[in-house]
């Protein structure tokens, strides 16, 4: 059976179109998939088909026929799978080297990255407890010194003998 041709589309119902939809994905996020090139990042949505968003910075792509090439194969692919992908608002994000790929590593780097998007979407895994960025791997913070009063004097140590007060 031959599917029709709009069903291939890219039209503007799969594409994040103004800075809400952006900064909705870029706020919660998650769930991603990464390569050393390049960074999706998406969250569920609660339409019936995924939508996507393109950032391929200047800075990290400096050549803009590269940035026009990157996007194209990114939609390309996008498009070939919309149909078989999750419901998700994704955001596609180029990394220092991504100019540097030709035409079939990026389709292929994009299909890797769709399928392993889709299967992490499809079945969710908890977050796992441990340190979070910037920790000191879990050790307590120094103890900080008690703040004098103005005269410059401490406060004197209050004694733990239940509550009776000594001469």
């Amino acid at each position: 059976m031959q599917c029709s041709r709009s069903d291939f589309a890219f039209a503007k119902p799969l594409r994040l179109l103004n800075a809400a939809h952006y900064r909705a994905v870029f706020d919660s996020a998650p769930v991603r998939a990464a390569q050393p090139q390049f960074l999706i990042l998406a969250r569920p949505n609660e339409l019936s088909h995924p939508r996507l968003g393109l950032v391929i910075a200047k800075k990290h792509v400096r050549n803009a026929t590269d940035r026009n090439r990157i996007k194209r194969i990114a939609r390309e692919t996008f498009r070939l799978r919309q149909n078989d992908l999750f419901p998700l608002d994704a955001v596609v994000l180029a990394r220092a080297g991504a100019g540097e790929l030709d035409n079939a590593a990026l389709a292929k780097i994009f299909n890797k990255l769709w399928r392993k998007l889709d299967q992490r979407a499809r079945n969710p895994q908890p977050e796992q407890p441990g340190p979070k960025r910037g920790s000191r791997g879990g050790k307590r913070p120094p103890r900080r010194k008690p703040a004098a009063n103005k005269g410059g004097q401490t406060a004197p140590p209050e004694s733990d003998s239940g509550g009776e007060k000594t001469p």
